[in-house]
């Protein structure tokens, strides 16, 4: 049984979808102005896994991750490029897919971009205004009352009264209350890109996209909704507030058996990524986009440095843990190149049993990944094919160890030392020392690859080679 933690509800819950024949996932997407960073890495891959475990559990998941393609930052952006906004968006909605690919993430079933749902969205904010729960103010845009919508604050367990006291409340003197937030702009006289609406020109607000798109898509409710910890205040809880404002809905109950209302019966957040130590900041110049990142590092080495960690857990991203995920990663990639998987293995085993009951227990791949280790240790002890392919086979249910070994253990050409070609034509002349007892030119080739951080394993069938 599938069990995970509800951010609603503060609790594990057994996993029980609306709709066993049609489980749904939206996940919050990236907002397309810039390159991807690390944090959007983490949400990519952590969902994936999500994703990849449901569907190797057997339910029939629809992924659905949305793509911000209008907001304040896009527009500010394509203005001091001079471009066009749907210039900027599409030039990086194609860096954003080569970046996740490169990662292992597959693509969800639909991206769907707010600038194709800006009718939707329309039509949720007229429901919305004839519900009671927003209004038009005298600049023009339209605004959500909070005060409407007594259940606020339920996801992340802020009260009213705390909001209204506290640091996080924009000044606006167009707004009823401090804490009512705008779900229409109207459209600034600078302003090029804009849509007609009954409040005249303008463009929604950032928080409205989701609860359209996930209503367009999934209908009223719906299973899981996901997304970074960062967005648990405010945009997912404003999310319910709109779409439970606009048409209802009870999904599950809390701690205490109390009713909630949401129309996702299932709120997960992955945990925020700090760089050594501390928050990731562009004015603290350890901002790190994915691109950075992968000049340096494989990719899957990445995908492996996120998923060691519990997806929940804060993450510490740092030259020395990625070190050490690399070292980590060829452990189990050397098990497999000196062990070639059976193809007709039984996968009946106690090793199996163990992956599935640390996945089932909320996505638990740091548990899942220790077993990896375990069946590396004993196949390199007993160079048992079958658990080889066992080792492959879970390995790969959560997107590792699906390359061949020695490409991965070669590294390709990341590196600012030697190439792949440079190497074997030292280890080819080493081979031409030896054969000519030059002992000398041989030790010193040996040197010069070794300081490349070049390891060399001399066998019966030759010289391999890795990269340290």
């Amino acid at each position: 049984m599938l069990n995970l933690y509800n951010t609603l509800t503060r609790q594990k819950e057994p996993f029980s979808p609306i709709n066993p024949e049609n489980v749904r996932m939206y996940v919050c997407g990236m907002t397309v102005y810039d390159y991807c960073h690390l944090g959007h890495a983490r949400v990519m891959v952590v969902f994936d896994m999500i994703a990849r475990w449901l569907r190797a559990r057997g339910y029939p998941l629809t992924y659905v991750r949305n793509i911000t393609d209008i907001d304040d930052k896009i527009i500010a952006r394509a203005a001091e490029n001079g471009e066009t906004i749907g210039a900027l968006t599409a030039r990086f909605i194609q860096a954003m897919h080569e970046d996740a690919a490169a990662l292992g993430v597959l693509r969800p079933d639909a991206e769907p971009k707010a600038t194709e749902h800006v009718g939707q969205m329309i039509a949720m904010i007229e429901r919305l205004i004839a519900n009671g729960k927003a209004y038009t103010a005298d600049n023009g845009d339209v605004y959500y009352a909070v005060r409407e919508f007594p259940e606020y604050g339920q996801l992340s367990g802020k009260s009213l009264d705390d909001l209204r006291a506290g640091e996080r409340v924009e000044v606006d003197g167009f707004k009823r209350d401090p804490l009512d937030f705008v779900l229409w702009k109207a459209a600034k006289p600078n302003e090029a890109d804009f849509w007609e609406s009954p409040w005249g020109k303008g463009r929604p607000g950032w928080h409205i996209e989701c609860s359209a798109m996930g209503e367009e898509l999934f209908g009223d409710v719906f299973d899981i909704h996901g997304g970074g910890a960062d967005l648990q205040f405010p945009h997912h809880e404003n999310e319910i507030a709109q779409s439970v404002g606009a048409h209802g809905g009870v999904c599950g109950h809390d701690h205490a058996g109390k009713p909630v209302a949401s129309h996702v019966k299932y709120w997960l957040h992955n945990g925020f990524i700090r760089v050594d130590g501390e928050k990731m900041s562009k004015s603290l110049g350890n901002f790190f986009t994915i691109r950075d990142v992968l000049k340096q590092y494989d990719a899957e080495i990445v995908r492996f440095f996120i998923l060691r960690a519990h997806y929940r857990s804060p993450l510490n991203y740092s030259d020395a843990h990625l070190d050490d995920a690399k070292g980590a990663l060829t452990r189990l990639y050397t098990a497999l190149k000196n062990t070639m998987p059976s193809e007709n293995a039984d996968l009946d085993n106690d090793y199996v049993a163990r992956f599935n009951a640390a996945m089932d227990d909320d996505f638990d791949t740091v548990q899942a990944v220790a077993v990896l280790f375990e069946l590396a240790n004993e196949v390199n002890k007993t160079r048992n094919a079958d658990l080889a392919a066992c080792l492959k086979h879970l390995g790969g249910i959560i997107g590792l160890l699906q390359r061949e070994p020695q490409e991965f253990l070669q590294g390709g050409n990341v590196s600012d030392g030697l190439s792949n070609e440079e190497i074997e034509a030292l280890i080819e002349a080493r081979k031409q020392a030896r054969a000519d007892k030059n002992w000398a030119e041989s030790d010193r080739i040996r040197d010069v690859l070794t300081a490349a951080n070049i390891i060399l394993e001399d066998g019966a069938g030759g010289t391999t080679w890795r990269r340290g």
